[in-house]
């Protein structure tokens, strides 16, 4: 018998053989898995025709006129890519981190995840210059439960109605005035080159944003210790260690497009600071917590998101929790 050894196993893609990278098909995905590329093609010297995108449809993507709560959450952008990466179909699945389940199918991991980019929304309108300028009574489109219950707890005399499709779609929609205003990720607007449309950002210290949001993370099968290898020059450690404790968070609360729940963490001079916060669908009610942590690892930075929503778990009740997604429930159902 030969034995393997790790030369062997290096990844040396060509145009014959390129890595597959899956992705979803909007312009924003498409921008993200450029972005990959272009730092795989710099960190091993490698040309463009190594790797192929290959554009995956997935459920969320085709069905638009419906919200994600009531489709059964984040998975539906997900599912079809990762079938395919657990059939060797795909080397490579990027997403936007914030796109992602708590819990992954079985025999896929997270290895690797690109540096944050703008983690703010952004507040996009011909109506007014901010938010809290708005006339009484606008209207405002969003999908997202979590910038429903914190538009409703700034401005709860504004109207609310739901707006999905990708971002190029929902400003269109916003230029033909289905709605007066939209909420939108800063990082997908920069990443598609769609910046100009910003009238102006909410800053995470009174909008906290939804967890792993500006992130961009790279799916893989966990047998596959030749991509991940592959991938670990482009891995950036600090966002890597704020998005784990922001998962553990979410994990620890819910998980599921279910319940309004924002989260952020940065790290500056090697020390994490935490935000969480869970809301009541209509914004009055709101449980939050604050922590820091020093010299951050993967083990300690996942510690701090899970404890964090323990506390969060213990000071809002598990009635609290329970009322959420059974009032969100009968909404749906109307």
């Amino acid at each position: 018998m030969t034995l393997q050894t790790k030369a062997d196993t290096v990844l040396k893609p060509t145009s014959a053989k390129p890595i597959r990278i899956g992705t979803r098909g909007s312009i924003l995905a498409l921008a993200q898995a450029s972005e990959l590329r272009a730092r795989l093609m710099a960190a091993h010297d490698l040309d463009e025709n190594c790797f192929s995108i290959d554009v995956v449809s997935t459920a969320g993507d085709r069905i638009q006129n419906r919200a994600l709560n009531e489709l059964g959450g984040k998975g539906l952008f997900t599912e079809e890519i990762e079938e395919r990466l657990l059939s060797d179909d795909l080397d490579i699945a990027v997403h936007s981190s914030k796109d992602m389940p708590t819990v992954l199918p079985d025999g896929l991991e997270l290895s690797t995840i690109l540096p944050r980019e703008d983690p703010t929304d952004a507040f996009l309108s011909h109506k007014a210059s901010r938010l809290e300028d708005l006339p009484h009574g606008a209207v405002v489109g969003s999908a997202s439960l979590r910038r429903q219950a914190m538009i409703k707890r700034l401005r709860p005399d504004l109207q609310l109605v739901n707006l999905r499709g990708n971002v190029d779609t929902r400003i269109r929609k916003l230029g033909r005035g289905v709605v007066d205003a939209t909420l939108l990720a800063t990082a997908g607007l920069n990443r598609t080159g769609l910046s100009e449309h910003i009238t102006s950002r909410l800053p995470v210290e009174t909008f906290l944003p939804a967890v792993g949001q500006g992130a961009v993370c790279v799916e893989v099968c966990c047998r596959r210790t030749d991509i991940k290898d592959f991938l670990a020059p482009i891995h950036h450690r600090e966002t890597g260690l704020c998005l784990w404790a922001e998962r553990a968070f979410l994990r620890e609360l819910d998980g599921s497009c279910r319940t309004p729940i924002a989260a952020f963490a940065s790290i500056e001079d090697d020390i994490m600071s935490f935000r969480g916060m869970v809301l009541s669908t209509d914004g009055q009610t709101a449980f939050e917590t604050s922590r820091t942590l020093a010299a951050p690892d993967t083990a300690s930075a996942t510690a701090l998101g899970r404890e964090a929503g323990q506390i969060i778990r213990e000071e809002a009740g598990e009635d609290f929790l329970a009322n959420i997604i059974h009032n969100q429930h009968i909404l749906e159902t109307r």
